[in-house]
């Protein structure tokens, strides 16, 4: 029987992205981040494409990117939409709170949150801001200074990344991943015997790319499980989408310096105009950090001799989409009254880069029963989670005669394939599956 590592890398940490969609079923809507209503964003016209990853980094403007919207179509879920535009799932799920991150409806229009506020951070190197989960990759100087930036995973609250200076120390394309020993015991107390190590391939959780760091134990990576991107999903370690790390593996040596920082509050300018960005609660441990952009927004109000609108400040706080929003001054040369940025619309692409794909059905195959529900859009939801496992476990609901829905994930080519991908279900959402030969029925 093929044994596949199937939990490597923080198993527990990517059940956070399960029980999230999982509760999120039972409980409704609500129970998604951030459910009070949208802002009314209004897209002023209609593009193709735009840019996600590579913007100039002009000195004295602090503001990069530009927002976007798309349209739903029926069967995306947000963590396809996420990765097709080089964001993380937690930052679009923040974006358009009430949204159901894996059941969408139709036709919405979806807010893309791609335009950022930089670190305040030498613009050197590698910059991590784990509060937003994006790295920014600064290159070249001067006038001719670029920022290349992606989401990344970070360290789940139990097991943070550690902020502060380090370096890239050496690269390797497809690593072995030496599995820890505190990983090791954590899988062995479940009953799950992990090797010593797990060598390049789809079950490695290290991807196809790793760049170690100068603090031991360490590494920005790529990873088998691409929507635990933008999540706190690892054990310290920064993943990223795998054809990003395989962008960012070529376009940095050794010695690059990296700066991790924790900066939820965030202020920038751009065109003269001030903006602030808001990530997480104010009620959280990040009140140290909300005290600081308050007393930089202070520092810049007494500069200037002109008050700033702090009931737009505390509405950005509150709201927290992770935006840059622009916040009005007085004065004859005052900054932006906009109460929103400029929006544009992209057109759905043919296909969104990464989805999954669910194979049609066979009566020669074997199929893992996961769920039985009565609720078509809890079924659907909890197929969608499956497929969405690393690596990928297809699924889809199936009407069941009497009413209700089967959850069946597969085809698999054989009963020890179909078997392990049970064990994964079990392990990773804690749900008893079942499996079962479809020629036999």
């Amino acid at each position: 029987m093929r044994r596949t590592v199937h939990h490597t890398f923080a198993h527990n940490c990517f059940c956070l992205l399960a029980v999230w969609g999982f509760i999120a079923s039972l409980q409704g809507c609500a129970a998604i981040k951030g459910a009070q209503e949208k802002p009314r964003f209004v897209p002023v016209h209609t593009e193709k494409d735009i840019e996600r990853h590579n913007f100039p980094a002009t000195r004295g403007e602090d503001v990069i990117g530009r927002l976007a919207m798309v349209r739903v179509e029926e069967g995306d879920t947000l963590a396809d939409i996420a990765r097709h535009f080089g964001l993380g799932l937690n930052a679009i799920s923040a974006a358009n709170p009430g949204v159901d991150p894996w059941v969408p409806r139709a036709g919405e229009r979806i807010l893309l949150p791609l335009s950022f506020i930089l670190p305040d951070a030498p613009r050197k190197g590698i910059v991590i801001n784990l509060a937003t989960m994006r790295l920014f990759h600064y290159k070249g100087s001067g006038t001719a200074q670029v920022v290349s930036t992606y989401p990344v995973g970070v360290g789940a609250e139990d097991r943070p990344t550690p902020p502060g200076p380090t370096r890239v120390v050496r690269k390797a394309a497809k690593p072995t991943w030496h599995v820890p020993a505190s990983i090791a015991e954590r899988h062995r107390m479940k009953g799950d015997i992990l090797p010593a190590s797990i060598p390049p391939g789809p079950d490695n959780p290290l991807g196809e790319y790793a760049l170690y760091l100068g603090k031991a134990g360490y590494l920005i990576h790529g990873t088998n499980k691409p929507a635990s991107v933008g999540l706190q999903a690892t054990n310290g370690c920064m993943r990223l989408y795998p054809e990003n790390i395989k962008t960012l593996f070529g376009e940095t040596p050794v010695n690059t310096p990296v700066l991790i920082v924790n900066q939820p509050y965030l202020v920038g300018r751009r065109d003269g105009a001030l903006y602030v960005e808001a990530h997480g609660s104010s009620e959280s441990s990040n009140s140290g950090e909300l005290l600081k952009m308050h007393d930089k927004l202070r520092s810049m109000e007494k500069k200037s001799a002109r008050p700033l609108d702090w009931n737009r400040i505390k509405e950005v706080e509150a709201r927290s989409l992770g935006i840059p929003v622009p916040v009005p001054v007085s004065g004859p040369d005052q900054g932006s009254k906009k109460e929103l940025p400029e929006t544009v619309e992209v057109e759905h692409p043919g296909n969104l880069y990464g989805k999954p794909a669910v194979p049609e059905m066979t009566k020669d195959a074997w199929y893992v029963q996961a769920a039985y529900m009565r609720d078509e859009t809890d079924a659907r939801r909890l197929a969608a989670i499956i497929t969405h496992q690393g690596p990928p476990i297809p699924a889809r609901i199936v009407p069941k005669s009497g009413g209700g829905y089967r959850v069946i994930a597969g085809p698999f080519k054989d009963g020890d394939e179909a078997r392990d991908a049970a064990k994964r279900i079990k392990y990773d959402l804690e749900i008893d599956a079942f499996v079962f030969d479809a020629s036999r029925k």
